[in-house]
């Protein structure tokens, strides 16, 4: 009987490395997860081997890579902070892709972001275009994923959207609220992933939902389903900006960032590809609803707590 094949992926202990690290065990592979998360319970006992990402030391970031035939790279972080930044995201990102290339990987599917480009003013889409560069030119077989936003159990901005629904009089959107979004489901993200993996073509992929919304109307959406439709109103983004500011000092959180407001309002996560995914958000938020949005998703929580589950949901 031949030997397992080896794959390895970021976070497995996290969101969307955990649904591509089950997929990947139900197809019979030997996994290996890359996590900032030792101590975080392991979600798939010994079945899954976990090894700290080795940013300070290239040798063992190497051997945790030997051997992989799929390197499924989902290491990111959302926005600037003290204990993270998108330049030593985007910095330890090329070791990562270093270390595959001296690791002998067959194949590198990484999780980018729609219309990156190096010429963006937005430091989170000018990293991942510069990103999606160097692994081109690396000389790995690869696949680029591009999602919007992802929605699912441990979702954090419709569980957060839907968290204000509940517990606020009015929502205000940045703007008209007209600009566009095609949320995906994580565990079709996690399909297409696998699915790429097994590819050996060079590719880039728009990971979108079948379902196109405008921010107005996709908080419409969500107030209707959970049976807590409220008034959607249109505020200066200044204003939308210093709101989320507040209701981050309320939580312990960053609810949201200018560079994510701008981000939205410039149309930049919405393509005019086909579907890669094909789960409704509508139909999972009705399956959801009443759950979601009952307790506020701290992304900041998540990052400092090494010791709790990723599903855990904080606040209120």
């Amino acid at each position: 009987m031949p030997a397992q094949e080896i794959h390895v992926v970021t976070g497995a202990f996290g969101y969307s490395g955990k649904y591509i690290a089950a997929r990947l065990l139900r197809a019979g592979h030997r996994v290996r997860t890359l996590t900032n998360a030792i101590g975080r319970p392991n979600p798939f006992g010994d079945q899954v081997e976990a090894r700290p990402f080795h940013f300070t030391d290239q040798a063992k970031l190497v051997e945790s890579l030997r051997g992989a035939a799929v390197f499924y790279n989902t290491y990111w972080v959302r926005f600037n902070h003290g204990d993270f930044s998108h330049a030593a995201a985007v910095d330890n990102t090329l070791k990562l892709f270093e270390a595959s290339k001296e690791a002998g990987v067959g194949r590198v599917v990484h999780v980018s972001i729609t219309n990156p480009s190096e010429a963006s003013p937005l430091e989170y889409f000018r990293g991942k275009a510069l990103l999606e560069r160097v692994l081109a030119e690396s000389g790995l077989s690869h696949a680029i994923l591009r999602p919007t936003v992802l929605f699912g159990k441990e979702d954090i901005l419709i569980n957060n959207i839907a968290w204000c629904l509940r517990w606020l009089p009015v929502f205000g959107v940045f703007g008209d609220g007209q600009y566009r979004l095609q949320p995906i489901y994580v565990d079709d993200l996690a399909e297409l992933a696998v699915k790429q993996g097994r590819e050996g073509a060079n590719a880039i992929v728009d990971a979108i939902g079948p379902e196109t919304f405008t921010y107005r109307d996709l908080v419409q959406e969500i107030g209707t389903i959970i049976g807590k439709p409220r008034p959607v109103i249109s505020v200066p983004p200044s204003l939308g900006y210093a709101s989320g500011w507040l209701i981050g000092k309320f939580t312990g959180d960053v609810v949201i960032t200018r560079e994510e407001i701008k981000g939205l309002m410039q149309d930049l996560l919405c393509t005019n590809s086909p579907p890669a995914g094909s789960t409704r958000l509508t139909d999972w938020a009705r399956a959801n609803a009443t759950t979601l949005g009952q307790h506020y998703a701290s992304e900041l929580a998540r990052r400092r707590n090494r010791q709790e589950p990723c599903t855990e949901l904080v606040g209120r």
